[in-house]
């Protein structure tokens, strides 16, 4: 397999992961995304159908991810256990995705922020985490799209209305917003969000 080229602000597989390609004609960034996509569609079937509501636990951010990526990557459902240039320690993933989950089930009880907030708010630290070897982004995307809609009863995000996958200005945008909101300003990606 040959080295993938990345967008701007992305984590790149290490060599290691790389080994779990679990489609060995794959050769291009392009044929990658092409075949990811195609198993995330299967997820979002799968979301549409079961609906799921118990999402705030480690169990159901693995099963989520397995089902977007388990195609095609062999720790796809995995927690990475390499470190990353983002991301907490990969030996703590597991502590701090608890107190993401208890905290936002806290927050959602004691209506402590609006619900896009809420999102928002678990979104940010959903990535910051970045549980798994590839994929962190879209799967905290999906998983705040599951959040809103089947536990806060709120349409989803539009994520500025682009393919956050890809390079450009939208994606710039959006990581620029992440920035702010690791100095703990939301402001940017509750606009982003709706954008």
């Amino acid at each position: 397999m040959t080295a993938f080229e990345y967008p701007e602000g992305a984590t790149p597989i290490d060599v290691n992961e790389t080994e779990g390609l679990l489609l060995t004609h794959i050769t291009t960034r392009i044929e990658l995304d092409r075949w990811e996509q195609d198993n995330i569609n299967e997820a979002l079937a799968w979301i549409e159908a079961n609906k799921p509501k118990d999402v705030l636990n480690e169990s159901f951010m693995k099963r989520l991810h397995k089902r977007m990526f388990g195609n095609v990557w062999k720790w796809a459902g995995a927690f990475r256990q390499t470190e990353k240039n983002i991301g907490v320690l990969w030996y703590v993933i597991s502590v701090e995705l608890k107190k993401l989950c208890e905290d936002t089930k806290y927050w959602i009880v004691n209506e402590t922020f609006s619900a896009d907030e809420i999102a928002v708010r678990f979104h940010h630290r959903l990535v910051s985490i970045h549980a798994f070897p590839n994929g962190n982004g879209r799967h905290a995307r999906l998983a705040t799209d599951i959040l809103l809609e089947n536990v806060l009863c709120q349409p989803v995000f539009t994520w500025g209305s682009a393919n956050l996958a890809r390079s450009g200005d939208d994606r710039k945008r959006y990581v620029e917003s992440l920035i702010a909101a690791d100095r703990g300003d939301y402001e940017k990606l509750l606009k982003f969000v709706r954008s």
